[in-house]
């Protein structure tokens, strides 16, 4: 018998139940705000810390199918938890939302079964191929049964990987753009100036400075004590909590 049914068939039953995990509040406030757009996805909680996660996990009520994870918190690391959550007999898959960078990160998370990894800063539409993904995942899985063949596990995990696309405008590139993330990151800095450090054009480093500005990530503000008009300057707020480790 053939693995479950087409990924689309899951917006018709019971949403996925989420729960996201982040200690900052404008960044949890985004992240329930994401999840709440995706059709066939509900958030049912949100936790601020790795025990208020644990609480909220065995106090829900149907389940938690998700958690999004963000993989430093005040009272311990993200991977922690999930050790916590399967030794508890939680089953509730997780989606790791986080700024760590460390691939040793990334090999550990696979290795405690976290089903997706999403890295800070991130538009909407990430987020949205993210869970879109997700939900093919489970629609593939969903009516039980066994596998016809090497296919239909092939086509089951699938599901998970790859992208739909980089989330990015037409001519914008994932490369460019973490160039410019890191050199606005820690400086209010103009396009002139950003542009200097990455070695781009300074009317495509406005480009992507403009893109970070739309989906929140940087601010604009004017410069003044220079002559002539007032320079645009690019301030970064998105929301962080320091550097991840396993």
């Amino acid at each position: 018998m053939s693995v479950g049914p087409a990924a689309g068939a899951l917006a018709a039953g019971p949403p996925v139940r989420v729960l996201v995990v982040e200690d900052e509040p404008v960044a949890a406030q985004a992240h329930e705000a994401y999840v709440g757009r995706v059709p066939g996805f509900e958030v049912v909680g949100v936790a601020r810390t790795g025990a208020e996660a644990v609480r909220l996990l065995g106090a829900a009520d149907p389940a938690v199918d998700l958690v999004l994870l963000d993989m430093h918190l005040p009272d311990r690391h993200g991977l922690d938890l999930v050790r916590a959550m399967r030794t508890a007999g939680h089953p509730a898959d997780v989606i790791a939302v986080t700024s760590a960078r460390d691939l040793a990160v990334v090999r550990a998370a696979v290795s405690q079964g976290i089903v997706q990894y999403l890295l800070k800063p991130f538009v909407f539409s990430a987020l949205r191929d993210k869970l879109e993904r997700y939900a093919a995942y489970r629609g593939q899985l969903a009516a039980g049964g066994t596998a016809g063949g090497q296919g239909d596990v092939d086509r089951a995990l699938s599901a998970l990987r790859g992208s739909s696309g980089t989330g990015l405008p037409k001519g914008l590139g994932a490369q460019t753009l973490e160039a410019v993330i890191a050199a606005v990151r820690d400086t209010p800095s103009s396009a002139a100036e950003v542009a200097g450090r990455t070695g781009s054009a300074r009317v495509t480093t406005r480009r992507y400075l403009e893109h970070l500005a739309d989906t929140g990530v940087v601010v604009r503000a004017p410069r003044y004590g220079l002559p002539g008009r007032p320079e645009v300057e690019y301030r970064w707020v998105w929301p962080e909590t320091g550097p991840d480790s396993p």
